[in-house]
């Protein structure tokens, strides 16, 4: 038996039609963990019973003749930052959908909705509700033996961006399979994240329905802490935990590239590994993603626009001065018949093939089509080995990389690796 919960979600309508507010009441009556506490007929009265009666959340009507529910949501959420917004309307358009989640909304519901749609929303939305901190507690100072002993080191894991500078040569695939992979490498921690914003993929090749998603951390974000970032983190049956992409292209506007930054340094107290997946543009936020990146897996095909594109990426990271040697260049898609040469694509990029992963269109699409990873449903193919064994080589390489080396092997190398890099890159 499920115990009843003591507090209820306290939500308050507004809709300047009598018929709508009664059906909404109706809808949310026979919930057991959901209390109306109120009805409002429009967007000025509805500031006023926020403040007096402090709604956990407001179902707000976009369209009113007094005072739009934009401006009406501006004014409670400064009024009563506890309160969330959900958005109701009758038109669906990106701009209302935009202009909702800029002005403070937290869900955007299209009219008209089922119960089932209406209840989960404001569910997930209370979820994801601020936290109000208790005040510090004032302790006594701890001994001074205490004070010289060494702290244990917060944990960091390891961030892998996968980044191509071309669309459409399997970044994402590679992405889902390589985090389940690194799952495997003795039992590691793995979260998969997917910054491609506008058109992420993950979540379809994963066959994960988006029930929360990175767009819904852009307004807690001075309060991301291990427990948001697991609510709004959904797990797969690999034991792999995502964080999808925004379901809508127009909600990438509500990420910034500090926003990134503050994920991935929160991701790396909790996990140990990161696999995030970015869009093929150079943009601010692929860029933060980048320079928080502990390693870049370059990915490429083997044709001439990729290779020249993988050349002026080079060129970009130098520029920015990033360390050359944290990119890793791996060749997708490699098919004996009529592909480059290997040694000419390296020659022309001037950075050696570090791993290869063979093509297989008909294994790579069914398991997209499906929303099985390859290392799931198709273990045994030669593609899910190569990405098998580019897993242990990265997870060789990473804890490689946490053992200090010897400072002049440290300068050797790093002289070696701006010698090689400055010279004329000829496609």
């Amino acid at each position: 038996m499920v115990e009843e919960r003591e507090e209820k979600i306290r939500v308050l309508i507004v809709d300047d039609i009598p018929e709508t507010r009664e059906n909404l009441r109706k809808l949310l009556q026979f919930e057991g963990d959901i209390e109306v506490v109120g009805a409002a007929t429009g967007g000025a009265e509805s500031i006023e019973m926020a403040k007096e009666l402090a709604p956990d959340i407001v179902l707000m009507d976009i369209n009113m003749p007094d005072l739009d529910g934009i401006a009406a949501a501006e004014a409670i959420l400064q009024a009563s930052p506890h309160t969330q917004l959900v958005m109701m309307s009758v038109q669906g358009e990106a701009d209302y959908l935009r202009r909702s989640m800029l002005a403070g909304a937290r869900e955007f519901l299209t009219k008209p909705f089922t119960s089932d749609e209406l209840v989960t929303a404001i569910r997930r939305v209370y979820r994801l509700q601020p936290r109000i901190e208790a005040p510090p507690v004032i302790q006594r100072a701890p001994p001074l033996e205490e004070l010289s002993r060494p702290t244990k080191p917060e944990k960091r894991g390891k961030a892998i961006a996968l980044y191509s500078p071309k669309g459409g040569v399997g970044c994402s695939t590679i992405a889902t399979n390589l985090a389940i992979a690194l799952g495997e490498e003795g039992e590691k921690k793995v979260a998969l994240v997917d910054f491609s914003l506008q058109f992420g993929d993950l979540g379809v090749l994963l066959n994960l329905r988006p029930q929360s998603t990175i767009a819904d951390l852009g307004p807690l974000i001075e309060e991301l802490d291990d427990i948001l970032l697991d609510e709004v983190m959904q797990a797969h049956s690999s034991g792999v935990k995502a964080l999808l992409a925004p379901p809508r292209p127009e909600m990438a506007d509500l990420v910034a590239p500090e926003h990134m930054r503050k994920i991935l340094a929160q991701l790396k107290s909790i996990y140990d590994y990161i696999i995030v997946d970015t869009e093929s543009s150079l943009s601010d936020l692929t860029l933060a993603v980048l320079e928080s990146s502990d390693k870049i897996l370059l990915v490429i095909t083997p044709d001439i626009p990729t290779v020249k594109n993988a050349t002026l990426f080079f060129e970009v990271m130098e520029a920015l001065d990033h360390p050359l040697e944290e990119i890793i260049l791996v060749l997708n898609k490699v098919d004996r018949r009529g592909s480059i040469q290997e040694e000419n694509i390296e020659a022309s990029i001037k950075h050696p093939i570090a791993s290869r992963i063979r093509d297989d269109h008909q294994a790579a699409l069914a398991a997209a089509n499906q929303g099985i990873p390859l290392l799931i449903g198709q273990k045994s193919r030669p593609i899910s080995q190569d990405i098998l064994t580019l897993a242990h080589q990265l997870n060789g390489e990473l804890e490689k990389a946490e053992k200090p080396m010897p400072e002049e092997a440290v300068s050797g190398s790093s002289g070696l690796i701006r010698r090689i890099f400055r010279s004329p890159r000829i496609l």
